[in-house]
């Protein structure tokens, strides 16, 4: 069983992966305005958590309608993982090998939206200044090193997401007296 568990939290890995990657690319090919735009991130951050909790009812149907802790969790994070992975090999390839320029383009146009956004809470203008001074010396936002590293916050992130979802959809099997 606990294979087929896996199995069944890769296949939802490769589908979330195919989602976010979709989307990557419609961005890319409509505009990569998008990319600056709150309500396609938060679309990404949900997409990612209906995904993985999708997986854990399914491999709680799988596995007779009742699942452990551990095995919840581990349905979610193989999820979590293999969409991941996939979606960052996509932003690799887009944004370092297809088109290179494009990665620059849409630093600038997400400091340039962040910079809007601050001024439209009245955030002091020192306050922006320091903000663009960190977000130029991070350099590229989709270079290999940082989509890797943004990975890494993704799972800490949603791990914290899927250890709640985990605790919820548990269900022991009544223990046999």
């Amino acid at each position: 069983m606990e294979k087929s568990l896996k199995s069944v939290a890769i296949n939802y890995g490769m589908y979330l992966g195919a989602i976010l990657s979709l989307l990557t690319v419609i961005g890319y090919g409509v505009s990569l305005d998008l990319f600056t735009q709150v309500w396609f991130g938060i679309t990404f951050i949900i997409l990612v958590i209906v995904v993985g909790i999708l997986s854990v009812v399914q491999s709680k149907k799988l596995l007779g309608g009742f699942i452990s802790f551990k095995n919840a969790f581990t349905s979610y994070f193989i999820t979590l993982l293999v969409g991941a992975i996939i979606s960052a090999l996509i932003n690799i390839i887009i944004f370092n090998v297809i088109d290179p320029d494009a990665s620059i383009v849409l630093h600038e146009k997400i400091i340039e939206s962040q910079v809007e956004r601050l001024q439209s809470y009245n955030v002091p203008a020192e306050a922006i200044a320091e903000t663009v001074e960190k977000m130029e010396a991070q350099g590229n936002m989709y270079s290999v090193g940082n989509i890797l590293q943004s990975i890494i916050w993704q799972l800490a992130g949603f791990s914290v997401i899927g250890l709640i979802v985990a605790a919820a959809m548990k269900k022991n099997p009544p223990s046999s007296e």
